[in-house]
């Protein structure tokens, strides 16, 4: 089967007629200006090196060139075969606190990284080291919110990720049950497929009970999950305006790294808790979803074509080749056959 990778282009070859009826209308034009200056047969016998029938076939051999060019373009092939492959990986869903508190410092240090920084930068490095897995991104802070539904585009994950600050959240508060809970909803129908929930929080939860959505979401057969960011000592808030938030008695207020609510959290969700400051952080995550057995996630079925690039190309060589030999004068050893002159009969 005969077929094209970018038939649009073949709409070029439109420009054909366009071409044989420019150089038709130049050769009548031309016609018209030699029959000024006396009888065509005079004319004729003036110009014996200017051959009638060799313009016409320099033009017949630039068409076929602009013909075999756009059909280049096209990209010919020829004959398919199909492959199928089966992809093996698991289904991580992580859910990212972005409450205003994520503006603070991860560390003891208020000038430091924020935490809403490193999570993220920690997340990136999870998904370097995903093969065939999928990923979703939830955000949340008073309420959870649908960030990038599960996919298998690590690449398009990266971008989302990197769009995600505390100006996302409409409302503030940390609501992590909530987040959990639309995690849960969020994995493909498959039975399978093994799930797991990554939470990135600084574990202050104010808004649900984010422990039994977690031994909500393992009795469906989900893990969860816990990071922890941020400095058990606490750090100050920064404001966009500069300075750090206050409280109505006009002192700093200062947040602080929840371990005890993140590692509840995660062992209800039958999961395990990591401090995000650990250097080996990442490594420590990336060695739990490893853990966890890949199944089939999807079957995937590749096309292979035969490309026809190089029997064309060739052509057009030889065409362009003919081109640059080619001269619109009279072969001088084709001259005695009279292919361009009519012999006049004595009387």
């Amino acid at each position: 089967m005969f077929s094209f990778a970018n038939p649009q282009y073949l709409y070029l070859l439109a420009l054909l007629p366009v071409v044989a009826a420019l150089f038709w209308w130049a050769r009548a034009k031309r016609r018209k200006q030699l029959n000024a200056f006396g009888r065509q047969g005079v004319v004729q016998e003036l110009m014996p090196d200017v051959s009638a029938i060799k313009p016409w076939v320099k033009l017949t051999l630039e068409l076929l060139l602009l013909a075999v060019v756009v059909i280049i373009l096209a990209r010919p092939r020829a004959g398919a075969s199909k492959t199928t492959d089966k992809v093996h990986g698991i289904e991580v869903m992580v859910a990212m606190d972005i409450s205003n508190s994520m503006n603070a410092s991860s560390t003891d240090n208020p000038q430091d990284i924020s935490r809403l920084q490193r999570a993220k930068l920690q997340v990136q490095k999870m998904m370097d080291n995903f093969d065939n897995d999928k990923v979703g991104l939830i955000v949340f802070a008073g309420n959870a919110y649908m960030q990038m539904p599960m996919t298998s585009d690590v690449s398009s994950a990266k971008l989302f990720l990197s769009n995600i600050s505390t100006n996302l959240a409409p409302t503030q508060g940390t609501a992590i049950g909530a987040a959990i809970t639309l995690a849960a909803q969020s994995f493909s129908p498959s039975k399978k497929a093994q799930k797991t929930i990554v939470v990135i929080t600084d574990g202050e939860n104010f808004e649900d009970d984010a422990v039994s959505a977690a031994h909500q979401a393992n009795k469906q057969g989900i893990q969860v999950n816990v990071i922890g960011v941020g400095s058990a000592h606490g750090a100050p808030i920064p404001m966009p305006e500069g300075g750090f938030l206050t409280d109505d008695a006009g002192q700093t207020v200062t947040t602080f790294l929840n371990e005890e609510m993140a590692q509840s959290i995660a062992k209800s969700g039958k999961g395990v808790y990591i401090n995000g400051g650990a250097n080996d952080a990442v490594e420590t995550l990336h060695e739990t979803l490893d853990k966890l057995a890949r199944t089939d996630l999807e079957s995937i079925t590749y096309t292979k074509h035969d490309e026809q690039f190089p029997v064309f190309a060739g052509l057009a060589i030889v065409l362009l080749l003919g081109l640059l030999l080619y001269t619109e004068r009279q072969s001088p050893w084709l001259q005695k056959y009279n292919f361009f002159t009519r012999k006049q009969v004595q009387s």
